[in-house]
């Protein structure tokens, strides 16, 4: 069990982000392309309190702080609410307020369902969330809710001193 409490049975390969579009990127990104390095998923929606107050800020220093380190920050709008005011439109102009430079994926809504894709293949409680997947693509932390940034860096650091894995080509 990690600190939310989710049973990540060992270590668990992280499921790839089922996206409806892609921002801040020329191409979608798939976490496969991105084995080798490890990938902090940030899950958010722009209307949630604890996303613009702790999350995304949170994001932004952590692709701040590890820039040109083998890190990736990934965001994830994982709208399970309002859906109706939280669009693509209204999405970017967020972006482009908060000065977002990491790519964000859109979630693919549920089927049958008002949980997100993506969310319910990481089985994540709400937003904000945090997912750190190491270079062999392993989920090794998903935390709900707000994760001090020592703990956070510590984690991804411990990552980045672990051996990269093989690449298959």
């Amino acid at each position: 069990m990690n600190e939310a409490g989710v049973d990540l049975g060992g270590l668990q390969a992280a499921p790839e982000i089922r996206a409806q579009a892609w921002l801040n990127t020329p191409a979608p990104i798939t976490l496969a392309g991105l084995r080798g390095r490890v990938v902090v998923l940030h899950a958010f929606q722009m209307l949630c309190p604890g996303c613009v107050a702790h999350g995304t800020p949170q994001a932004t220093r952590i692709e701040h702080t590890f820039a040109g380190a083998e890190v990736q920050v990934l965001g994830i709008h994982t709208v399970f609410e309002h859906h109706a005011v939280m669009g693509r439109p209204a999405l970017e102009v967020f972006i482009h307020e908060y000065r977002l430079t990491f790519p964000i994926a859109i979630d693919m809504p549920g089927v049958r369902s008002p949980i997100p894709q993506t969310m319910q293949a990481y089985e994540l409680n709400g937003t904000p969330s945090l997912v750190l997947i190491d270079r062999a693509g392993r989920v090794r932390l998903s935390h709900f809710g707000h994760i001090d940034d020592m703990e956070v860096g510590a984690r991804i650091a411990a990552l980045l001193a672990e051996a990269a894995p093989a690449l298959v080509s």
